[in-house]
């Protein structure tokens, strides 16, 4: 079997305050780095081999990534940031209390912004100095390339096309790959691997530093899936 190894970052410090975190570089909790921890752990209980694994350009995921190879001892050489597997820029939210937002204009607009597939939140104004575009980790990244706020939809069109370019022909080469990312980055790349309908991946919830196995035949068929933890383990929606 060949297996693909999804984890969201442990717990961010803007996870614990409530806040849109979006391309906030927000720092691991000390849950989070627990988190990460375990998720390490559970990782070596499996006994594979990973030669290639992939992460963002956000602190929380590198930080989670780095934290399971040593809990884990696993050795993995090739190792490739991008910043396509950032988690949904929250566009004029990003920072934000969400309960505090929710007040302001009203918990039904907050869950369109936070819930639709396709409609992004207000954008963030590329004066403020906040905004990625201002920030050191993107000078390398084309300007034009660096969205103002992103929907769901928005997210999957820069994440899926960087999947199916750079990590799906290692799969298809029989490569294990550990990919350390984002609540919605990974909402993305579930909704290819598992066929979920735009209507449906709204409801798909991933928990904070549960490794979730993924594993496929040779043709890259989907035959199996589970979180590892299973005590903090979420439905999966397959098909649907």
């Amino acid at each position: 079997m060949i297996n693909l190894i999804l984890i969201r970052h442990g717990q961010s410090q803007w996870n614990l305050e409530n806040r849109f975190t979006g391309w906030y570089d927000a720092d691991l909790t000390k849950k989070g780095l627990e988190e990460a921890d375990k998720a390490g752990l559970l990782i070596k209980e499996l006994g594979l081999k990973f030669n290639y694994g992939f992460t963002s350009f956000q602190t929380r995921a590198i930080k989670t990534f780095e934290t399971i190879l040593k809990s884990s001892e696993i050795n993995i050489p090739h190792v490739t940031k991008a910043w396509q597997l950032n988690e949904r820029h929250y566009g004029g939210l990003q920072g934000l209390n969400k309960e505090e937002t929710a007040k302001k204009h009203g918990k039904e607009q907050v869950m369109i912004w936070r819930r639709s597939y396709d409609i992004p939140p207000p954008p963030q104004d590329r004066s403020d100095p906040a905004h990625p575009v201002n920030s050191e980790i993107y000078k390398g990244i084309d300007p034009n390339l660096i969205p103002d706020s992103e929907s769901l939809k928005d997210t999957y069109n820069r994440t899926v096309p960087y999947y199916l370019e750079n990590i799906e022909p290692l799969l298809k080469k029989s490569e294990n790959i550990l990919i350390s990312a984002h609540g919605n980055s990974l909402r993305a790349l579930c909704k290819k691997i598992f066929e979920i309908s735009d209507e449906m991946i709204v409801k798909l919830e991933i928990p904070t530093g549960n490794p979730i196995q993924i594993q496929f035949d040779r043709n890259l068929d989907l035959k199996e899936y589970r979180y590892l933890d299973k005590a903090r383990a979420k439905e999966f929606i397959v098909k649907k």
